[in-house]
């Protein structure tokens, strides 16, 4: 966990965190609260939900939906209903309400992966290629949901 808020932690966290997403498997989802939980953050949804808003290439966004299943991320998909096609190739069932049943694909990394497979898919993290957003910084440091904001800021 970050004890100062800078650049180069928040890079280290968000890698971390797409490390995950990319460690979900093909055909399952995952949550922003489990992967918050997973990351020493259990009420970090919402800063994991801004983490995905700027993931990188390569990140399968798509396996992150809310803790009730429902895909809340499809907006940031180029095509309508990118979220819930991409989902429906892997073989995930989406409803008509645009939810998925997290207790028949759900995949929590905490109750998933042991100790030691947890602590390998982190420290394995590659780094970032970009740098976090000023907007990023911005919410990391200032909204009232951000884990972070109480950490002393160092550029």
């Amino acid at each position: 966990m970050l004890t100062v808020l800078s650049e180069s932690g928040v890079a280290e966290l968000m890698a971390q965190t797409f490390a995950l997403v990319r460690a979900c498997p093909v055909g399952r989802v995952t949550t922003y609260s489990w992967l918050g939980k997973a990351l020493g953050y259990p009420r970090g949804a919402r800063m994991i939900g801004w983490f995905m808003n700027e993931s990188a290439e390569g990140v399968p966004a798509q396996r992150v939906v809310s803790s009730t299943g429902e895909l809340t991320g499809n907006w940031a998909f180029t095509a309508q209903g990118g979220m819930r096609a991409l989902l429906e190739a892997e073989g995930v069932t989406v409803s008509d309400e645009n939810k998925v049943d997290l207790k028949l694909v759900g995949w929590d990394p905490t109750t998933t992966l042991d100790a030691a497979a947890l602590s390998h898919v982190l420290a394995s993290a590659p780094p970032l290629a970009v740098r976090p957003s000023p907007r990023l910084i911005h919410l990391l440091r200032t909204d009232r949901a951000s884990p972070l904001r109480e950490l002393p800021y160092q550029p």
